[in-house]
């Protein structure tokens, strides 16, 4: 089964298209109003662990060890992973990040990991 999976900036401004909107940091993103971020829910449990997290530090030299490290985190994490899948059985799902780098955060391996990719 395909699933409608979208990557978003949490400041970026709600659309329609959105679909569910779900805020994976584990951290509340700075300078967002929680009514202002139309979320359907803050999964903060399925979000790397902060050990990893401080890591990472967003150094795309380790980008590609932080996907199998956060792999193994969301292996271990079957409530959370379960939770999330449970919404995008029943529409797309925008998954929300605060971090500047577009292409080397959370949410996008995260949504790697849910097209099994």
């Amino acid at each position: 089964m395909a699933f409608d999976i979208a990557v978003k900036r949490v400041y970026e401004p709600p659309a329609k298209a959105d679909g569910q909107r779900v805020l994976i940091d584990r951290i509340w993103p700075r300078g967002v109003a929680k009514k202002d971020a139309s979320l359907t829910l803050w999964l903060k449990e399925i979000a790397p662990s902060d050990e990893l997290r401080k890591w990472f530090g967003h150094e795309p030299e380790r980008w590609a060890e932080f996907q199998r490290r956060y792999r193994a985190e969301l292996d271990a994490n079957s409530e959370a992973v379960a939770q999330l899948r449970g919404l995008m059985r029943e529409s797309k799902v925008t998954l929300l990040y605060g971090a500047h780098d577009e292409a080397h955060n959370n949410a996008v391996a995260l949504a790697g990991y849910l097209r099994g990719t």
